[in-house]
């Protein structure tokens, strides 16, 4: 049986502009669109609301909050991921790449253990009962400073939906934690350790980097291509790192933290990525360059919600703002995370591409959402 919707008089956000009119949807795919403000027979009427892309997630941490509420603190996994599902439905998001950190720690201080493969099972188990609202993908933050990560990583293969495989190299002194002061705040306000505590781990983490760094970022890079993942660098901080990043072949930057490596990154052809929350509160938490400065500097490419789900359609919001260009902000969430992700059946507004949309309002500058729809069957 055909499923039909048709939203009609609405601003319609376009790849690269916006304009009155009306979409039809059928099946599950957008099969018109049209100018104008008349509302047809059957059609909703939008009453001027803008109707745009659905927003497509790269990096969020949102899973592992939910799996995790509190230190210590466990939560039924697949309540959780509903939880989760249906939050990020909640935000315009119809897409999202759910983080997973790969790669542990399980002796010495500051240990941390596996958790990627179970939480992965699970998820893929409740998306084949069509148990999701949204749409699905697998990001594996592949941690450099740890133990087991190749051995980690050789647990996936084809049927995880892995899309997208990020370097992270948080050794103490360098890329995020620069100032490592920085890191000494977090992790003794995180997991309570004392002096001594902290200054063991910094020297473990370093002795790790020291033993195992290349190899893991070499075994990283090859495991990407097994999965035909695309490969993300996270933190660059210096051109020479991203000269090293575009060695690899990655194509996007995740949180770049100097206008000198944001630059570097589109010299290397490479999509940089900016954290939502960064630009709603004007600054980085830990003190690296400010996603507006880039944004700025147009050196900005794709937002991603990073810990605040809520704040990927406001960032875009905002960014549409500074340029004087909705459509373009629009796209930092939308058409071009699709592109960079190889996904390219969706992300726009365009006949033919899969019918994932929102309809959202503005209440001042604040934009208020009011449907989300995946593959045409609204989820929220």
């Amino acid at each position: 049986m055909t499923e039909e919707l048709h939203l009609a008089n609405a601003l319609l956000v376009l790849p690269d502009d916006v304009v009155q009119g009306s979409v039809k949807l059928v099946d599950g795919r957008i099969a018109a669109i049209d100018s104008g403000t008349s509302v047809p027979a059957g059609a909703v009427d939008c009453e001027g609301d803008y109707i745009a892309p659905g927003l497509i997630e790269l990096h969020t941490d949102n899973l592992e909050r939910h799996i995790q509420p509190r230190p210590k603190v466990d939560w039924p996994h697949a309540a959780a991921m509903l939880a989760h599902d249906a939050e990020l439905a909640g935000t315009g998001i119809t897409t999202v790449f759910d983080a997973m950190r790969v790669g542990s720690i399980p002796n010495g201080k500051g240990r941390y253990m596996k958790y990627a493969r179970q939480l992965a099972t699970e998820l893929m188990e409740l998306r084949a009962a069509d148990m999701l609202k949204i749409s699905h993908f697998l990001h594996l933050r592949s941690e450099v400073c740890s133990e087991t990560l190749l051995e980690e990583l050789a647990e996936f293969g084809e049927a995880d939906r892995v899309r997208l495989v990020s370097l992270m190299d948080h050794t103490p002194g360098q890329r995020q934690f620069r100032d490592i002061s920085k890191l000494e705040q977090y992790m003794k306000g995180k997991h309570a350790m004392s002096d001594d505590d902290f200054l063991q781990h910094v020297a473990q983490l370093k002795a790790l980097r020291d033993r195992l760094g290349e190899a893991h970022e070499q075994g990283v890079v090859a495991e990407a291509a097994r999965f035909g993942a695309v490969l993300a660098s996270h933190d660059d901080t210096t051109a020479e790192q991203v000269a090293t990043s575009a060695s690899y072949g990655i194509r996007l930057a995740e949180f770049p933290t100097t206008v000198e490596a944001a630059r570097a990154c589109h010299d290397h052809g490479i999509k940089v990525i900016m954290g939502a929350p960064n630009l709603v509160r004007g600054g980085s938490h830990s003190g690296n360059v400010a996603a507006a400065e880039l944004a700025e500097l147009g050196l900005l490419d794709i937002v991603s919600s990073d810990y605040v789900p809520a704040a990927l359609l406001l960032s875009a919001v905002r960014l549409g703002e500074m340029w004087g260009d909705l459509a373009r902000g629009i796209a930092t969430v939308t058409r071009t995370p699709a592109a960079a992700a190889g996904l390219e059946d969706r992300g726009e507004l365009v006949a033919g591409k899969r019918a994932d949309l929102i309809r959202f309002r503005l209440r001042g500058e604040t934009p208020a959402l009011q449907s989300v729809w995946v593959q045409g069957r609204r989820v929220a």
